[in-house]
């Protein structure tokens, strides 16, 4: 089924905004390496633009989450279902994140990785939806703050598809 598609930040917007970011991470972590934690499936096209545009040292590991079972709204309870393949003991850390809504999941998975005992730990996401935030989640690095719309693109999907799209669009019904 074909849905039509309104564009919310071009693709010239969301490089752009990328690159601001990596450069404000290398300022901030200059003279040490950080480790990304990219949120699958969603985060993987935002880690690996941001990536590339961090001039220190990175390291980068994969970790697949899901909070929402059966239904459509989230449980706030995360089932691991891809682990990270590397330990975080005494690591910088940044979880690289698709989009923030309620904050749950986030907040919950913060908890178990900080008793990994990283060095820091700290959140990066490409989108923000603060206004629909239900967990008290610190986020240092925010691409853009959006609507309570549902949006797809740069990684992110309806059903499994638009996650291919260069730019943010809403999926209008």
């Amino acid at each position: 089924m074909e849905h039509k598609i309104r564009e919310l930040l071009s693709e010239s917007e969301v490089n752009h905004r990328i690159r601001e970011i990596g450069e404000q991470i290398s300022q901030d972590f200059a003279g040490k390496k950080v480790h990304l934690i990219c949120v699958l499936k969603g985060g993987v096209f935002f880690t690996c633009e941001l990536a590339k545009r961090i001039t220190i040292p990175v390291s980068m590991d994969f970790m697949s989450v899901s909070s929402y079972g059966a239904g459509t709204t989230s449980s706030g309870i995360v089932k691991i279902v891809k682990d990270l393949d590397q330990p975080l003991e005494g690591k910088d850390v940044i979880i690289v994140e698709d989009i923030i809504d309620s904050g749950r999941t986030l907040s919950y998975l913060m908890e178990i990785l900080k008793k990994r005992k990283p060095n820091s730990m700290t959140i990066c996401t490409l989108l923000d939806k603060p206004e629909r935030r239900v967990a008290d989640v610190e986020v240092k690095y925010v691409g853009f703050n959006i609507p309570d719309e549902f949006v797809v693109g740069y990684g992110l999907d309806y059903d499994q598809e638009y996650r291919n799209l260069p730019y943010i669009g809403v999926v209008e019904v």
